[in-house]
């Protein structure tokens, strides 16, 4: 169904480096890095980020299909302010379908062990706190940022 020709890269990236030292550059358009528009973007990039080195998978490549999502969810929050809340999971949407064109299905679902293996979807499509599902199991799995925990290990650091 979703399966991809290749696996995603592996490889761990630091979290220190979510972006925050470019928060006054010309890459944002010079925003006030304080800003709570920047304060969101920061959050979902980090929340995403968390998620994509809990499963290894935060590779350079990678990384930019982060920075890419970020760049047009804050043309988005610009539009519509009232969405500020929903950005975490629209970026952890974009970066799924982002790595499912290019690698295949991710993050795969730890919940089910049995049958063919599937991702898992974020809920709610356009809602505050976003967190990833398993529909054939009917389970939240956890929040957007703390997929480590469900996967075998401890919150990424």
């Amino acid at each position: 169904m979703r399966a991809g020709p290749a696996s995603p890269p592996h490889g761990t990236y630091c979290l220190s480096g979510t972006g925050r030292e470019r928060a006054g550059s010309a890459h944002n358009g010079g925003m006030d890095p304080t800003s709570p528009l920047e304060q969101t973007l920061h959050t979902a990039r980090a929340l995403v980020l968390a998620d994509l080195a809990s499963g290894e998978v935060a590779a350079a490549d990678v990384v930019s299909m982060v920075e890419d999502s970020v760049v047009q969810r804050r043309w988005w929050v610009e539009q519509w302010p009232d969405g500020a809340a929903f950005v975490a999971g629209l970026v952890a949407q974009d970066v799924q379908d982002a790595l499912l064109e290019r690698y295949g299905r991710w993050p795969l679902c730890p919940v089910c062990g049995s049958g063919d293996p599937h991702a898992l979807d974020v809920e709610p499509e356009l809602g505050p706190d976003p967190h990833w599902v398993c529909h054939k199991a009917g389970v939240k799995v956890a929040s957007v940022g703390s997929l480590g925990s469900a996967m075998g290990g401890g919150p990424s650091s």
